[in-house]
């Protein structure tokens, strides 16, 4: 039999009516009290799982609602599985398997934060503010970031292709073999006599004793005693706060390095240095960047805010957040936000980073060349000052 138009119009009619009338039965039926947002929750999982077209196990369901939850907060809150918990003790300790990137979510877009020093990423070119499309010619879009850093990670030896794109330029493929990365945070070396140079990529568990370890290394190795020291926190992306508080402390006398803010009292916390500067005042130039984040944001605010160092590059990044990682069941957490950090002087970092006292964007030997013309010249007016 076949179906006259006005038939078809009729069945359709009818459907539409069934349905509308099906959806306002259910309006003036139901409950108008005000749901308990569980309990409203609790009814969406079992609606999903009750009637989405596959089968999802209710924990698949509950592990995609912690997601979700987590990453409509903020780009640096997160659910931990078992995995990503792994992941981020290595990170902390300091080795594991892959390309070499501190990876976040920058206005909706996987971007690197920073190359970590010696590694493949670095030895590619890629830089920070690189956003990546696609991964072996597969696109990212629809991806989570764990999803990504797992993707990203793998067996040394083995290889992958990125394609990135940086400003408005063309996006372009890099060709990368993953490795062993083991970070050493702390690596150092003399400019000339007399000026010594340091270079913190992460900031590590062990990185506070590293850096007072490698100063006494320079020291020694000196033809002269040390007159100045650039440091360098250039695509620093940061790291464990303690570390970045023992770091600081090295290089002030006296005063507070940081504070901490937020909504719970336990959030509410002040870091100050203990007695003695090891560099007992020398001139000191810290060198930063969009790539420098959170612990070396802190390092940065708290010397420049004291005086103690003159800050040389461009406006770091502006991570100034505190993540504290809180145990569910298990191998998983989840990492939420839990405060704001503030310099000594009250600045807040989030979303505003450090400004430097002396902007420069140069390449790498122009700014240091800059940066010891700097530390000569605070030598030279010291001396006449002592004269």
């Amino acid at each position: 039999m076949t179906l006259r138009p006005l038939t078809l119009i009729g069945i359709i009619v009818s459907i539409v009516t069934g349905i509308s009338l099906g959806v306002l039965a259910h309006i003036l039926t139901r409950d108008t009290t005000p749901a308990d947002p569980s309990a409203t929750l609790s009814e969406a999982l079992r609606q999903v799982s009750d009637n989405y077209v596959e089968e999802v196990s209710e924990e698949e369901l509950l592990n995609y609602a912690i997601e979700g939850m987590m990453q409509s907060l903020d780009d640096h809150s997160g659910y931990l599985d078992a995995r990503a918990f792994e992941a981020l003790q290595a990170n902390t300790s300091g080795e594991f398997g892959g390309i070499g990137i501190e990876l976040g979510l920058v206005d909706g877009y996987f971007t690197i934060i920073a190359p970590i020093d010696g590694t493949p990423a670095d030895r590619a070119g890629l830089k920070a503010g690189d956003r990546i499309t696609r991964v072996n010619d597969t696109s990212v879009k629809g991806l989570k970031l764990d999803a990504l850093i797992d993707t990203l990670r793998g067996a040394p030896g083995s290889t992958l292709t990125l394609t990135v794109k940086r400003d408005d330029r063309e996006p372009r493929d890099v060709a990368l073999t993953r490795d062993k990365i083991a970070i050493a945070s702390v690596r150092g070396r003399l400019l000339e006599p007399g000026f010594a140079y340091l270079r913190i990529s992460q900031f590590q568990t062990s990185t506070g004793r590293d850096t007072a370890e490698m100063l006494m290394d320079l020291g020694e190795k000196a033809e002269a005693p040390l007159k100045g020291l650039v440091l360098d926190l250039r695509n620093n992306p940061g790291g464990t706060l303690q570390s970045s508080v023992e770091v600081a402390d090295h290089f002030l006398e006296e005063g507070l390095i940081v504070y901490t803010e937020g909504r719970l009292a336990s959030s509410y916390a002040k870091y100050r240095a203990t007695t003695g500067d090891v560099l007992s005042g020398m001139p000191m130039v810290v060198l930063i960047n969009s790539g420098s984040a959170s612990a070396s944001e802190i390092v940065a605010g708290a010397l420049q805010d004291h005086g103690r160092a003159r800050l040389m590059g461009s406006t770091s990044y502006g991570k100034g957040s505190v993540q504290s990682i809180l145990p569910l069941h298990q191998d998983q957490a989840i990492k939420i936000t839990t405060a704001y950090y503030f310099t000594p002087n009250g600045r807040s970092i989030h979303e505003a980073g450090i400004e430097p006292d002396i902007p420069f964007d140069g390449e790498d030997d122009a700014l240091l060349n800059e940066a010891l013309s700097l530390l000569k010249t605070a030598e030279d007016n010291s001396l006449q000052a002592r004269l």
